[in-house]
């Protein structure tokens, strides 16, 4: 089973949940798809780490070949092909690799070479099998590197736990994609709910089932309360607004190897589980 843990924007608790939902499982997989800032490691500080590089498929132009007709600078969108003078110019760096470019030119001057945008660290970390991406800086996207991550774990048979990139973009989109049940980390604030509205809207759009954890609660109703009570949405968990907890994660602790977070991150596990054994019992 592949859990996906998403927020609205950074700092919410989306790898809190994250790590401590997969510490708690034991035998388990957590994958960081959070590829331009990827934390979850110095949680875990996996050993036995190995490294592979992502690559992405850049065009690259044979000007003997070129007939300077335009069809590949015309067709990409995203202006990383420029005809000056007649001399094609690519620019490595805003190129998406779709390859279109290769596809329509006539003559066959347009062929691939190999660029590094990043690389994908896997360890282990007591039974938990962590799996990082990194982005290169100055890359365009991370989608090509999620896309390596998710393929990764394709036939993992370990619940999963997929830390998503914060927001609601195409790389949550990616990192969303083959998951089971989707978990909502929110603060109960007014910002806390504008963004916990975007990936609501996201994970309804993908027909995601869901739930939301309250992060950093207080006693009493507030504004995700409402929200999830007014659109029929399972709240997993409230997570307390707790120094001891936030000191333990500022210092990359497991929070969920003491009490009483070991109870509040185990019993968030079994709420999810049993609301994807409901979907299933529903939809079968």
């Amino acid at each position: 089973m592949k859990l996906a843990v998403l927020s609205g924007k950074g700092g919410t608790g989306k790898t809190l949940v994250s790590v401590n939902l997969a510490a708690v499982a034991k035998e388990s997989v957590y994958v960081d798809c959070d590829v331009e800032e990827p934390n979850g490691h110095l949680f875990f500080k996996p050993t036995d780490v190995k490294t592979k590089k992502v690559v992405n498929k850049i065009p690259v132009v044979d000007e003997d070949l070129c007939l300077g007709c335009r069809k590949c600078v015309d067709f990409c969108k995203f202006n990383a092909l420029a005809a000056i003078v007649d001399k094609l110019l690519v620019f490595d760096d805003i190129c998406h690799a779709c390859g279109g470019c290769i596809m329509l030119c006539p003559s066959n001057a347009l062929s691939e070479k190999d660029k590094v945008i990043g690389v994908i660290n896997s360890g282990v970390s007591e039974a938990v099998k962590v799996i990082s991406g990194v982005l290169n800086t100055g890359e365009v996207s991370g989608v090509p590197i999620i896309k390596a991550l998710l393929k990764k774990i394709a036939d993992e048979k370990r619940l999963t736990v997929i830390d998503c990139p914060p927001g609601s973009a195409c790389v949550v989109m990616e990192s969303i994609r083959d998951a089971d049940y989707c978990i909502l980390v929110a603060e109960p604030t007014v910002f806390g709910l504008s963004n916990l509205i975007l990936v609501h809207e996201l994970v309804k759009i993908f027909n995601k089932p869901y739930g939301v954890v309250i992060n950093k609660g207080m006693e009493g109703e507030n504004l995700i309360d409402t929200y999830c009570l007014e659109n029929k949405i399972k709240v997993l968990s409230k997570i307390p607004f707790d120094c001891e907890l936030g000191t333990l994660n500022s210092e990359g602790e497991i929070a969920s190897k003491i009490e009483p977070y070991h109870s509040i991150f185990y019993a968030l596990l079994q709420a999810v589980m049993k609301e994807v054994q409901d979907e299933t019992i529903a939809y079968s």
